[in-house]
């Protein structure tokens, strides 16, 4: 009898422990990862440089006699900036201009002689020859006189201004710098697979989607272009460097600024998920992946890029299996449950994210 009774407590067990194995453990919903020709913004960090930015330098010695603008100050082209002391240059000018005037008169009296053979030609060749001479020493002064005053050579704003009136200037000294703003190049760098991308994609022909992102977190309200492309990339970071333009009427962006160009990327075919559908463990992505026994068993893929509310995989699962959209954290591997179909087409319209 005892032998019987133990018999019947073990098969009881065990029936107890496969109704325990089969039982679901509640009703969710699965959906399909689904493919879409889609495209999202990638942020770059940017250096932002006027389309024009020059040092201007003085380029003859003396002291420092006016300055006519100001730190900031907007300056048309041509327009004088600053004066170095001409006193010395104006004497060298009017020196240079006496002794071309004595020049020539000697040359009129050698050439007279040498009219009436009293002197031989070479003479006056000689004497012309001075005279001309003389001439380049006036041009000379004159280009040392001119030197003295230092004009805009384009329309631009002055930055900082490094010498006060008064102080003695050498030859190549730094005075200040011009930007013309106008316009303005984004510098960035992309790696080699968006290079790929973009090229086979866009190309240089991309006309929208460029925007600027300024530090304070406001767009830029002028969209730009991406004009030019390094020729070689960089054998330590792998990148290439991009060269947006962007129009700057407001005289708002600043040479050496910083900020981010929002490219539009397309996505060609790209396998789309809900993020709500994953969870992360230790840095990386997992879903629920429903198999053919409505057993959940997690699975690690890798994400190409991030949209809002939906992930782009370039790995780790495919279009037809069965992912668990809701309830992720109220499952573990091994799970047998229930579960109503979504269309993800309905799941992406139902997020407005992707629109036809």
């Amino acid at each position: 009898m005892l032998v019987s009774s133990c018999i019947l407590l073990f098969a009881s067990a065990c029936k107890t422990a496969k109704h325990k194995d089969t039982e679901a453990v509640g009703k969710f919903t699965v959906t399909n990862p689904i493919k879409v020709d889609t495209s999202f913004t990638k942020e770059y960090v940017s250096q932002i440089q006027s389309i024009r930015n020059i040092e201007i330098r003085a380029q003859e010695k003396g002291y420092l006699q006016d300055v006519y603008v100001d730190e900031g100050q907007h300056v048309s082209a041509g327009q004088l900036l600053f004066r170095i002391m001409p006193k010395i240059y104006q004497a060298e000018y009017l020196k240079a201009e006496a002794e071309a005037r004595a020049a020539e008169l000697e040359m009129i009296n050698t050439k007279t002689l040498a009219d009436k053979n009293i002197v031989s030609k070479a003479e006056f060749a000689i004497a012309e020859a001075k005279y001309n001479q003389a001439k380049a020493d006036v041009a000379l002064a004159r280009l040392h006189l001119q030197f003295t005053e230092i004009r805009a050579p384009f329309e631009g704003t002055i930055d900082r201004l490094r010498f006060k009136l008064g102080s003695l200037i050498d030859e190549g000294t730094l005075l200040t710098s011009l930007s013309d703003n106008k316009q303005v190049y984004a510098y960035f760098n992309v790696s080699e697979s968006e290079y790929l991308d973009f090229k086979t994609h866009s190309g240089l022909n991309q006309k929208n989607g460029i925007r600027l992102l300024l530090a304070n977190g406001q767009q830029h309200r002028y969209p730009g272009t991406i004009e030019t492309i390094e020729s070689e990339f960089d054998s330590e970071t792998g990148n290439i460097a991009f060269r947006a333009k962007f129009p700057n009427p407001d005289l708002l962006l600043k040479h050496g600024e910083t900020g981010k160009v929002q490219m539009t990327v397309p996505l060609s075919n790209a396998l789309i998920i809900p993020q709500k559908a994953t969870y992360e463990l230790q840095d990386k992505i997992y879903v629920f992946v429903v198999d053919k026994n409505n057993v959940v068993r997690s699975r690690n893929i890798s994400i190409k890029s991030k949209l809002p509310d939906l992930y782009v995989v370039d790995g780790g699962i495919n279009v037809n299996e069965k992912i668990l959209l809701e309830g992720v954290q109220n499952v573990k591997d091994d799970d047998r449950i229930q579960y109503s179909y979504t269309d993800p087409k309905n799941v992406i319209s139902n997020l407005q994210l992707i629109k036809e």
